[in-house]
């Protein structure tokens, strides 16, 4: 729900034009190369999923910045909580220049 909810806030906003999919196999959009070749930079919630991209699709692994953002997956989709440590990390690796290509 980290994803999906971080989708939801920044669908709208200029900065960005912004997927969503997981790296787990039974995820409702799993992960695949066209996803990483779209993408200018990615942001993943933990660091196991930047080590799932690094092992399944290593040449964009190397091409592209990868941001972990380090949120546990204890939240529901829109959970109030959930929204504002997004806001807050998001922001502050924008602010930063992380998501830059």
């Amino acid at each position: 729900m980290r994803s999906a909810t971080a989708h939801k806030l920044y669908e709208n906003d200029p900065r960005f034009e912004v997927d969503s999919a997981g790296t787990d196999r039974t995820a409702k959009v799993v992960l695949e190369e066209w996803h990483l070749e779209w993408a200018d930079a990615i942001v993943v919630m933990e660091k196991q999923h930047r080590n799932k991209i690094r092992e399944r699709f290593p040449q964009w692994y190397e091409k592209k910045p990868i941001v972990c953002l380090y949120i546990e997956d204890i939240y529901d989709f829109m959970q109030p909580e959930l929204i504002a440590i997004l806001k807050e990390k998001f922001e502050d690796v924008w602010r930063r220049g992380l998501l830059e290509p």
